[in-house]
């Protein structure tokens, strides 16, 4: 623990060369403290032996065990597939379509006007991106509608479903300049369907997936195993992310994300949905990092006006950093509508680099996470959280994350509980 607040400490004090130290710092530290602490203390509340040998230093209950021994389990299938139609497209993405700031109900100031304004040598909110959305059918010619009520998922990919005992199968088109794939978190995956290129000493015929060029198609498929859904200690269903592996940090910067949702066997819809939730609510804390996007250049040509800046001048690069929430910022994110009373589930993942520390925090209501009783979480590049909510406070509500210099950048956003 000394060590991890060294660290803390050292990082705070001298960052990365070029780039703001400041950001998110404090909820790393915090953040690792309670992963620290939480490691300290497991095993700390049962004695004796549990059955099939896992003694009281381990800290497994009985549920524990069993999902342990669940682990590397043969695959049972239920005899379920669930197709998805998935393109990667080129759209032109605006981080501020309302053109003010939607939390304040004002127009920008100079500080949100450092990101959002057009003119010489600046771009604004508007950037060209690589997106994944959904089709109807292999013909790639009719967008899946979202409904009214998931107009604030964004750039978000579609959300994937599966239930424990599932096979996903995903029909990709890959309609970006760029070469691209879908890389998935959680799932079983054979290493046609890895989506991930690098020395793993499989043959061309496993490597198609990894790099997927302009105009290319393949067919991932993945199943779901016991391990890929909810731990004894999870509700009903668990989220993963799936993303661009080809170059991961330009694919994910350009705006190749997207959620999973596996649910446990028996407590699903039809829909693959759990069934105890009301209302599933996704989001992604990034700092969007334009400057690393393989469209930047594009985008500068298109929509700053000359004289064009150097692309490596620290002031035309901080413009770039949009500090997003499903790719909005300064309360542009459409309100998340809920009711009294529901039960709704958030999933909340972040991306990104080491200024992608985030402490999503909800105004006038609490969530349970692992049992834990809070109203602000803490999210990790590549991490996920899920978190559960009875709301009882009706009102119009700020949702944001709670850094500082996150805060005065634009990440955040309102959502809505009515009666």
């Amino acid at each position: 623990m000394a060590g991890l607040a060294a660290f803390a400490f050292w990082w705070h004090r001298h960052g990365r060369a070029g780039e703001r130290p400041t950001r998110a710092l404090a909820p790393w530290a915090a953040g690792a403290l309670v992963v620290a602490l939480g490691i300290a203390t497991v095993g700390a509340t049962t004695t004796g032996t549990a059955a099939g040998g896992a003694s009281a230093s381990s800290g497994m209950s009985m549920s524990d065990v069993t999902d342990w021994n669940n682990m590397g389990a043969a695959f049972h299938t239920n005899g379920t597939t669930r197709t998805y139609y998935i393109s990667a497209d080129e759209v032109t993405w605006d981080y501020a379509p309302l053109g003010r700031n939607g939390t304040t109900g004002q127009p920008f100031d100079e500080e949100a006007d450092t990101f959002v304004k057009s003119g010489p040598g600046r771009i604004g909110s508007k950037y060209y991106k690589c997106l994944y959305r959904g089709y109807t059918n292999d013909s790639f010619s009719t967008l899946t509608t979202r409904s009214t009520d998931d107009q604030y998922l964004g750039l978000l990919g579609p959300v994937i479903r599966g239930v424990v005992g599932d096979t996903i199968r995903v029909v990709y088109r890959n309609a970006c300049s760029i070469p691209t794939s879908v890389h998935p978190h959680g799932v079983f995956y054979t290493k046609n369907a890895e989506g991930a290129p690098y020395d793993d000493g499989t043959s061309a015929a496993d490597k198609y997936d990894d790099a997927v060029p302009t105009g290319g198609r393949h067919t991932y498929v993945w199943q779901v195993p016991e391990r890929a859904g909810p731990g004894p200690h999870d509700g009903t269903s668990v989220m993963w992310m799936y993303h661009s592996h080809t170059d991961e940090i330009g694919d994910t910067y350009a705006g190749l994300m997207g959620p999973m949702v596996i649910t446990r066997a028996g407590s699903a819809r039809a829909d693959g949905s759990p069934n105890d939730v009301d209302r599933e609510v996704f989001g992604l804390f990034s700092v969007m990092d334009e400057n690393n996007s393989p469209y930047l250049e594009r985008s500068m040509e298109t929509f700053a006006a000359e004289p064009y800046p150097d692309l490596e001048d620290e002031d035309f690069h901080e413009s770039n950093l949009m500090h997003s929430i499903n790719g909005y910022v300064y309360g542009n994110m459409p309100m998340v509508k809920l009711r009294r009373g529901q039960h709704v589930r958030w999933y909340l993942m972040g991306m990104g680099t080491e200024v992608d520390l985030h402490t999503p925090h909800w105004h006038g209501n609490t969530v349970t996470v692992g049992g834990m009783r809070m109203d602000v979480v803490n999210l990790l590049p590549a991490s996920m959280v899920i978190a559960d909510m009875v709301p009882d406070a009706v009102g119009t509500w700020l949702y944001h994350c709670h850094v500082n210099d996150h805060i005065s950048a634009g990440m955040m956003a309102r959502y809505q509980v009515t009666t």
